[in-house]
């Protein structure tokens, strides 16, 4: 439909003085190149979050299973680039750390449930209408999508840890990245969980703008992750888990110096330092969350 006249003077009275005059298709062009507004963006999330506490319980349990299946290539690709560099190196992390996006590629764009992508995701709804119901729905997706999760990173790390299908230099690269994984201490690993958490949750955030570009973003973010040395509740699972099978550390250990200091991480970063501050950008801002 062609534009009215009053809307193309109202155009023509907003342009600056100097500006061109765009045709139509032009003008129309323009605005497709503009950046997602904060708004659209929230609103963006909060649909997916909706979509995502409407699934059956049998479905997030086996989305979040394959998930945490998938993640463990993180540690293999990880651990294969790894085993190939000069061991000793300062650049060695630098590069063998773009393996670790490899668990989060296939999660992310083969649509499978990742846990700190629904620390996001599934709070946005929740912010907007906080009722017992949603808060209910919340609990359950959280509690299935975890629980699977590190079904699938211990299925994935029993199978790398007790077969022969890798080189030994390649299992000893996937028990040096494995300890250092937990070498820091309960508290300190709750800080790393927390940027891990953080910047999982903002490459949430920031994919609904990425448009074509979303594999150079989800790359990027989580070789910083990786690099960063920040600890990933699924993706690091897979490794300690890795350690558990293969006899090299105990189980409670595992549990203990890892799995659950980074949980209260992860939530903290994804919950508080994004879910919550965005929320906070947009009813501030003038926005009213749907519902």
């Amino acid at each position: 439909m062609a534009e009215s006249s009053e809307e193309h003077q109202g155009k023509d009275e907003d342009r600056p003085e100097g500006a061109p005059e765009l045709k139509q298709s032009e003008e129309k062009k323009a605005e497709e190149e503009k950046s997602l507004s904060a708004d659209i963006t929230y609103e963006v999330i909060r649909r997916e979050g909706d979509d995502e506490l409407e699934r059956s319980t049998g479905a997030l349990a086996w989305s979040g299973f394959a998930a945490g299946l998938a993640m463990g290539f993180s540690l293999v690709a990880e651990g294969v680039i790894r085993s190939h560099l000069p061991a000793g190196a300062a650049w060695a992390p630098l590069v063998s750390k773009l393996g670790y996006s490899f668990g989060f590629l296939i999660v992310i764009l083969g649509s499978q449930q990742l846990f700190t992508e629904n620390t996001l995701t599934a709070v946005v709804p929740l912010m907007a209408r906080r009722t017992r119901e949603v808060f209910g729905h919340v609990a359950r997706l959280w509690g299935v999508v975890l629980l699977a999760n590190l079904l699938g990173a211990l299925a994935f790390a029993f199978v790398i840890g007790r077969t022969e299908l890798f080189r030994p230099e390649v299992h000893h690269a996937f028990r040096e990245i494995a300890m250092k994984a937990v070498e820091a201490g309960f508290w300190l690993t709750v800080l790393k969980a927390v940027f891990a958490g953080w910047l999982i949750a903002l490459l949430v955030w920031m994919l609904p703008a990425a448009e074509t570009s979303h594999v150079l973003v989800i790359v990027l973010m989580t070789w910083l992750v990786g690099v960063g040395e920040f600890a990933h509740i699924v993706a690091g699972a897979v490794e300690v888990f890795y350690l558990g099978v293969t006899g090299a550390l105990g189980w409670g250990e595992v549990f203990g110096r890892f799995i659950i200091p980074t949980l209260i991480g992860n939530v903290l970063g994804g919950v508080t330092l994004v879910s919550a501050l965005n929320h906070a950008q947009v009813t501030a801002g003038g926005g009213k969350p749907h519902g």
